[in-house]
């Protein structure tokens, strides 16, 4: 049987996504198993899976301590062999915002699972002291993430409450507003603008494509705003109205624009003289700044604040070659 205090980092969750948590490597069967045969308690008292822990709840596992060895494996973030060092733009001890290089994922995938931004930030933490990865605390997490190619700000909680106030703020599309630097082929017909097109994905081919909302398409805006052209070039300032997935490279794409550099979705012939020129075969996509606005409870003290990014040498030199405004990139 293992017996969990729960603290306030650990409060308002139901208690079968704690219990997933701390026991990682549990098939989902067992877990639910363990609701089904009532070897859960809160405070003396069965409970069911959808319970909502509490402050200073006594949780009781009733599971043998050949399974917890079994299935309570944190990962040993503490020998995560970095690449690269974390550049931390915000941190306070709630939250950590990041400039996430290009090239890392956000999370692990099947492609990759120990070199991630998330890796590199809970080695950080724990090294600090911030992170116990004993498998009952909170295990601090991206509320957002970024394509492995797109570089910028990514911010994580580094408890329950600031991950659930993120959460929400950011489902709402207007509390936290994210700020993008594009670099495109062409030049839009209109200088700013808002781009309404439906996108769904296309399981078959994995591609996100524009749609209609009849037919399963969810809604997709982008705001945006071209910053300065030269030549076959537009820097361009965009702001997602809602958060949809590669949304920005289909968007930017469906209007004769595509984004430079960028593989799926880009003018590949174009690609190639670029990179050719540039020595650059990334996708030119940053996400560049991020405002709060009117941010509640215990992160109040975020309210009206914005933080940036810092672009990389590489970029702002390419920028200075097309002899785009760089000035007026720090608004």
């Amino acid at each position: 049987m293992k017996e969990i205090l729960i603290t306030k980092e650990n409060a308002n969750q139901r208690a079968d996504k704690f219990i997933r948590k701390f026991l990682n490597e549990a098939p989902l069967s067992f877990i639910y198993k363990t609701f089904r045969k009532k070897d859960v308690k809160v405070n003396g008292k069965w409970i069911k899976e959808n319970y909502i822990l509490k402050e200073n709840d006594l949780l009781r596992i009733y599971v043998t301590d050949e399974q917890i060895s079994e299935f309570n494996k944190p990962a040993d973030v503490s020998k995560v062999n970095l690449k690269t060092n974390i550049d931390i733009v915000y941190e306070d001890e709630n939250i950590l915002i990041v400039n996430k290089p290009k090239g890392i994922l956000s999370h692990g995938d099947n492609s990759e699972k120990r070199i991630t931004l998330s890796n590199m930030v809970l080695s950080y933490l724990y090294n600090k002291g911030e992170f116990k990865n004993d498998g009952e605390s909170y295990k601090p997490s991206p509320v957002h993430r970024l394509d492995r190619n797109t570089s910028g700000l990514v911010i994580f909680a580094k408890n329950l409450f600031s991950s659930q106030i993120m959460l929400d703020l950011l489902s709402k599309h207007e509390e936290i507003i994210k700020t993008y630097l594009v670099l495109t082929f062409n030049k839009p017909m209109q200088e700013e603008g808002v781009i309404n097109a439906p996108l769904f994905k296309d399981a078959s081919s994995g591609f996100v494509k524009i749609g209609k909302i009849e037919n399963g398409a969810k809604e997709a805006k982008t705001l945006y705003k071209v910053i300065d052209s030269k030549k076959d070039y537009s820097l361009i300032k965009a702001s997602l109205i809602t958060g949809r997935t590669h949304q920005l490279r289909v968007h930017f794409a469906s209007i004769g624009c595509p984004i430079v550099g960028d593989e799926k979705y880009g003018d590949f012939k174009k690609n190639k003289l670029f990179e050719k020129e540039f020595d650059y075969r990334t996708q030119f996509l940053i996400a560049y700044s991020l405002t709060f606005k009117d941010v509640p409870g215990e992160l109040s003290y975020l309210s009206n604040k914005t933080f940036k990014a810092k672009i990389s040498e590489k970029e702002l030199g390419i920028l200075r070659k097309i002899s785009l405004k760089i000035k007026p990139l720090f608004f």
